[in-house]
């Protein structure tokens, strides 16, 4: 096992036992358990099954590298964002959302479609300057 695998699991073990300790301070148990089987339930019964049949239909379609890439960034922020983003309006307490999440949230999916609108051009133009010329462009043997 090397050195960093070990300090891996042990930073993990760390980082539970945290949140078992923070765990115990919870008033309502019940509803943080109910909350955290609902989350296993909608993973399991609609996130995981739609991340599979999405990388599916990429993967017959031929979508690689960059696109597949942005797809995960772009589900990764809308997880992050999605407390935010399924509660609208101004909190009460103004301290506790300071931003526009949605509007944040909206131009780091631009910039996420921007960078790779950038890199499928990029192997667009290196794919084709490694290209050998037609064979049309070719004199004949004639």
């Amino acid at each position: 096992m090397s050195v960093a695998r070990l300090l891996m699991g042990v930073a993990g073990l760390a980082l539970m036992g945290v949140g078992v300790f923070r765990l115990l301070d919870v008033s309502d148990l019940t509803g943080v358990l109910i909350w955290l089987g609902a989350a296993v339930a909608l993973h399991d019964a609609l996130i995981a099954p739609l991340v599979l049949l999405i990388g599916l239909l990429l993967v017959r379609g031929r979508v690689r590298g960059p696109v597949r890439g942005a797809l995960l960034v772009t589900g990764a922020l809308t997880a992050v964002a999605l407390p935010v983003l399924l509660r609208p309006g101004r909190p009460a307490n103004s301290s506790v959302l300071p931003l526009d999440y949605p509007r944040n949230w909206l131009l780091a999916l631009v910039a996420v479609a921007a960078v790779t609108a950038l890199l499928q051009a990029a192997r667009g133009i290196r794919r084709s300057r490694r290209r050998p010329p037609s064979q049309a462009r070719q004199p004949s043997g004639r």
